[in-house]
């Protein structure tokens, strides 16, 4: 999906198992079938060719359909990257304030909890999250306030989570800031090469990534042993 010098045919996008992942989990349930395939194709497209460089033949290819049918329920490609984009960060955001964070018994786990989930639904998104991370210069300037709103919500639930634990003394005098911005660069990153038939599934990376994390706000001697801790086998692209 890096290659951007050659573009990539419909049939490459339908055959690239790179491209099959949970993304068609996160259309909106009372929309059409019809509609959750145009959002599918697209997002594929999206993610394999860019933004500007697909087209709604490329879109509406992807499920048998003319060119003018994505119009019948879309006004523009531009809404259609919106609406994949939101989907992606609400879902992401809501995955992260799930009641099961908060159960946590402390603010060591709530943060390991937090942190496994955010990096084991960009893995199972990892297709949706590529377009939601890489495309925003393709949203009109309203869209684009839209989701910059949904991405400050997110920084502010992990600012919290870290926050809590240095007050707590549960994590050391951290810059919070600048600890957030490397723990959600660890989760978001993996977009760029993940898959989900690699090595590594989408909790054993979570895990992984959480207890990196854990290294990062903890100095050695309040760092204990977790029940189950396990490192990752590998890097998920094998």
């Amino acid at each position: 999906m890096a290659k951007r010098q050659a573009r990539f045919t419909q049939q490459d996008v339908e055959d690239d198992p790179r491209l099959r992942d949970e993304s068609p989990d996160l259309w909106d349930q009372s929309q059409s079938n019809v509609v959750h395939g145009l959002l599918t194709s697209a997002v594929r497209c999206f993610a394999s060719n860019g933004y500007h460089a697909t087209t709604t033949r490329d879109i509406s290819a992807g499920v048998g359909l003319s060119p003018a049918a994505l119009y019948v329920h879309f006004p523009s490609k531009e809404i259609v990257l919106f609406e994949i984009i939101r989907a992606a960060h609400e879902s992401a955001l809501a995955y992260i304030r799930d009641p099961v964070v908060d159960e946590a018994a402390d603010d060591v786990s709530r943060l390991h909890v937090m942190m496994s989930r955010y990096t084991a639904w960009h893995a199972r998104h990892h297709v949706a999250a590529r377009v939601a991370q890489y495309e925003l210069a393709g949203l009109a300037a309203e869209h684009y306030d839209e989701i910059k709103q949904l991405r400050q919500q997110t920084n502010e639930v992990f600012r919290d989570a870290v926050e809590r634990g240095v007050v707590s003394g549960a994590f050391a005098a951290v810059d919070v800031n600048r600890v957030v911005r490397g723990m959600l660069s660890l989760s978001i990153d993996l977009i760029r090469w993940y898959r989900l038939n690699g090595t590594d599934s989408p909790d054993q990376m979570g895990e992984f990534y959480a207890e990196l994390v854990l290294k990062m706000v903890m100095t050695p001697a309040s760092s204990p042993q977790r029940p189950g801790q396990h490192a990752a086998r590998g890097n998920g692209r094998g």
